[in-house]
């Protein structure tokens, strides 16, 4: 992934975020938005939201006109709980990185400041910590 390549999609994630709040005054916070779905709450909205997510890797691939490479180093077990504990994570601080960091910042949330200075260290420590082991 190259500099523009990261520039652009960081500017359609806030452009979606900020279409989302405009049109419908939700944040675009994807645990809260799945969560809603499952449960059967607003579900054109959230379905609409979650189909982009899927839909979205497979435009890049026509666009792009193949994957980008992914390396995976770590076992798949390692993935799969630490998935579930960021899932768990994101119910616990009532949102996600992307509803506290993307959208939450922008509004100078204290508790999305405070929720991402908890993501970032726990990031920095896991790094630091599989670092150890690797």
């Amino acid at each position: 992934m190259t500099a523009l390549d990261a520039f652009c999609s960081g500017m359609l994630i806030g452009l979606s975020a900020v279409i989302l709040m405009m049109a419908n005054g939700r944040v675009a916070g994807v645990s809260g938005i799945a969560g809603r779905l499952l449960q059967g709450m607003q579900t054109a909205t959230g379905a609409a939201f979650v189909l982009g997510l899927v839909v979205g890797p497979v435009l890049f691939r026509l666009l792009a006109g193949g994957w980008p490479v992914v390396e995976l180093a770590t076992p798949w077990p390692l993935v799969v709980v630490g998935g579930l504990l960021v899932g768990y994570g994101s119910r616990m601080g009532s949102g996600c990185t992307s509803g506290h960091g993307v959208v939450g910042l922008v509004r100078l949330s204290r508790r999305s400041m405070a929720a991402v200075a908890s993501f970032m260290a726990a990031a920095v420590a896991t790094v630091y910590l599989m670092g150890l082991f690797a």
